[in-house]
Formats: structure tokens, sequence, C-alpha cells
């Protein structure tokens, strides 16, 4: 069971490429989090953007700083109280250092999923087929991904593993005592 000896809030830092599953396992892990009787928030990254007025131009620059405004924003809810499940791409080696040196409680958890499945779960188009027209700026594709050092986890999102399966994982190899 997830628990913890501290004031403040945990934060479960979800990244990985488009794709990867991270806003499915993270609803499903802030469902987890309340049964527990925990109070928590998830933080989508593409609801982040639609509310920031962030919904194009992802140039590698903007990526970098919405994704320092998504990590002071989980430092801040979790000093609440309040655990924070954060689904983002946000793969930058300065914001996981920035993670790990100013939010206590902060758990990194990585979906690592092949190109091939990331392209065959493709909802938003931007994974297109050779020749076709393509979105400048993808993660994976056009700006080159600093895939994470030292996550404390590292889940295979592809079958068998199942979103339920995943979240159980997280659960139980990421509790703080």
């Amino acid at each position: 069971m997830i628990g913890q000896a501290r004031e403040g809030g945990m934060v479960y830092w979800i990244t990985g490429l488009s794709g990867a599953g991270k806003s499915t396992l993270a609803a499903l892990l802030r469902d987890r989090l309340a049964g527990a009787g925990r109070s928590v928030i998830l933080l989508d990254g593409d609801a982040l953007r639609e509310i920031l007025g962030k919904t194009s131009n992802f140039q590698r620059e903007e990526r970098l700083e919405l994704a320092m405004i998504y990590a002071r924003l989980c430092r801040e809810i979790s000093r609440q109280g309040i655990d924070v499940v954060c689904a983002t791409i946000s793969m930058f080696h300065q914001v996981q250092d920035w993670n790990r040196q100013n939010i206590e409680g902060y758990k990194e958890i990585f979906l690592r999923v092949p190109y091939e499945v990331l392209a065959s779960r493709d909802t938003k188009g931007i994974y297109p087929e050779p020749g076709m027209n393509e979105t400048l700026h993808v993660m994976g594709r056009h700006i080159e991904p600093e895939f994470p050092i030292a996550p404390d986890l590292i889940l295979d999102n592809v079958p068998p593993l199942t979103p339920e399966m995943a979240v159980e994982r997280i659960w139980r190899e990421t509790a703080i005592s």
C-alpha cells in the first residue's frame, strides 16, 4: 500500500512519448489513490496546454518551458498535502533533475513503448505514414527525447501488461514508508 511519513503529498510523474498510455495509466492511478483515501489531483499535459492556451507550436524551447511550469505546479500542490499524478511527455534531463532536487516525494515512472506500437496507437495523427505531411516538432520524431536516466520505475507498456497491471506495479514499487 502506498503511504508516507511526511506532511506533503506524493508526485507521480508519468512520462513517455505520445501514445505510450500516460493518460490512461494516470487516470487509473488517480482512482486507486482516491480509493485508498488519499487527496489526489490528476494533471494531464494535453489539458494543461489547453488551460494555458498553448495548443500549438511545440518546439523544444516551448516544451521545456511548459514542462517547468508543470513541475512547479506539481511541487506547489504536493506541498499542500495533495498527491499529484502528472501525465506528461516532458522528456528533458533539466526537468527530471529539477524535480528530483525540488519535489519531496517525487516518483518518476517511464512508459517505454516501441515506435511501431506508438504509431499503431496514434489517435492524434502525429505518426503519419511515410511520405505524408508531418506535424513538426513531435517529441521522438523531430525533437530528440531525453529519456529518463534513473526513473523510479520503467514500465514496458505493451501486452501482456495491462493498465491495471501497470498501476499495481506502481502501487507496489513506488511506495514510501
